[in-house]
């Protein structure tokens, strides 16, 4: 086979970031979706009313290109009140993101896990209207490979207090949490990225430091990696794709305190063909990036398809002074023109 063609992807988490980064990257994310979801604190100052998203999503769209489709979320506050969640509901914007306070870029000002309960009016009004609430599932002031694990008790408490509640754990990285979304009911869902289906901790420091290779949540150990092989290809509806696709300036990254993120927009869809095809699992890959994240998200399916072709292409070393995952690698597919 060396030309397929599926249902025009989306792409459930993206960093577009502002200024310059957004201005010369944005294009790489929507040749290759038909929508995706933007993060909230990919500014500074993050995004927290709809005042703040609708201007953010029109700068989107101004350097995306045509027939693209952002969709907009908000970051968790404490004083996110359920009038700022009707009212951003309204205007389109489709979820709000809890990141806990320290866990990731942008999350110093999070609200601490031990005062969500005093967000419950605003989550009892996204349950009512039917707005996502999204996890940054990590527990801070806990080990690094363990504040994932740590955090699965918020979800299971926040699932038994508001069982309407739509909730999607974000970049899943462990055995753990594939258990936790499978066992839970039908309104937990969870995203998987790109780099986390690939590289596990060895990957990032096991020999020279890969700056470049460093998220958050961080990578995890090989059995962890094959639990989310796996779930991406069981079939499961409640696994679909997320790049958490995050640009850095190569300086950001090469520096004595690197920030988190993995540049993964460049090659995603032709990687994830990759990916898809060695094992033997191509049937699966339109339903993970093209279908059950849609329906989870109550959104009608993308009209217009994709074409991969099999032709090989050397990853650049850089876009727009942002070095991208598997820089200077050989993929085998490449998004047809």
């Amino acid at each position: 086979m060396d030309t397929i063609t599926i249902r025009m992807p989306d792409d459930f988490h993206v960093h577009f970031r502002e200024g310059e980064l957004l201005r010369r990257l944005a294009y790489l994310v929507a040749q290759q979706f038909g929508r995706a979801i933007a993060m909230p604190n990919t500014l500074n100052p993050p995004i927290r009313t709809v005042d703040d998203a609708i201007p953010y999503r029109d700068e989107i769209l101004m350097h995306s290109g045509n027939g693209f489709q952002p969709l907009m979320t908000l970051k968790l506050y404490p004083d996110t009140t359920p009038e700022v969640v009707r009212g951003a509901h309204a205007a389109g914007v489709v979820a709000v993101k809890y990141y806990p306070e320290g866990v990731t870029t942008n999350a110093e000002d999070g609200v601490s896990v031990g005062r969500l309960s005093e967000l419950y009016p605003a989550f009892e009004a996204m349950q009512d209207i039917g707005m996502l609430l999204l996890l940054h599932g990590e527990m801070p002031g806990v080990f690094c490979l363990d504040r994932e694990a740590a955090f699965l008790e918020v979800l299971r408490r926040l699932c038994s207090d508001f069982p309407g509640l739509k909730i999607v754990l974000e970049h899943i990285t462990t055995a753990g949490a594939v258990e936790a979304v499978y066992t839970l009911p039908a309104t937990v869902a969870a995203t998987i990225t790109l780099h986390h289906l690939e590289l596990t901790l060895d990957d990032v420091i096991g020999d020279k430091i890969m700056p470049h290779n460093f998220c958050k949540p961080v990578v995890k150990r090989p059995q962890d990696r094959e639990a989310l092989c796996y779930a991406v290809t069981s079939g499961n509806p409640k696994f679909f794709f997320g790049s958490d696709s995050a640009p850095h300036p190569i300086c950001a990254k090469e520096c004595a305190e690197g920030c988190a993120g993995v540049f993964t927009a460049p090659v995603a869809m032709p990687r994830l063909m990759e990916f898809f095809e060695t094992l033997g699992c191509l049937t699966k890959l339109d339903p993970f990036v093209s279908q059950f994240g849609a329906e989870f998200y109550g959104l009608p399916l993308n009209q217009g398809t994709l074409t991969l072709v099999r032709e090989p292409w050397i990853v650049p070393v850089e876009y727009a002074g942002v070095r991208p995952y598997l820089a200077g690698r050989t993929i085998i597919w490449r998004i047809a023109e």
